[in-house]
């Protein structure tokens, strides 16, 4: 084998394991140059369009997490429903004072607004 050639087809294989292994990674969506997770439920089995979402490391700046929150809400109702129409009930629209916040995380809950 050329020994040029071998060395291509040695920077091509590594270039293809860096793609393939990049491509199993989560995208991490950045909020105020921050990543928060976020994490969203249903909360009845009986009622599946009553959800809450829970963000954690709000602390990292409380803007960035309720924009976080309000990504994960509009997530579970575009799967579950097929639309982003949301009726909060602790929404991240709401004033800081009334947000709430346990442990670092910021939890709100809304209503999927379906036809």
């Amino acid at each position: 084998m050329n020994p040029s050639f071998a060395a291509w087809l040695t920077v091509a294989l590594l270039a293809a394991v860096l793609a393939i292994s990049g491509c199993s990674r989560k995208e991490r969506l950045l909020f105020d140059g921050n990543y928060y997770p976020a994490k969203e439920r249903g909360i009845s089995k009986d009622d599946r369009n009553a959800f809450e979402v829970s963000v954690r490391r709000a602390d990292q700046g409380l803007a960035g997490a309720r924009e976080a929150g309000r990504h994960a809400g509009s997530r579970y109702c575009i799967e579950n429903f097929g639309t982003s129409q949301i009726e909060w009930v602790q929404g991240p629209d709401d004033p800081d004072e009334s947000l709430q916040l346990s442990n670092g995380a910021l939890r709100l809950s809304g209503r999927c607004v379906t036809w």
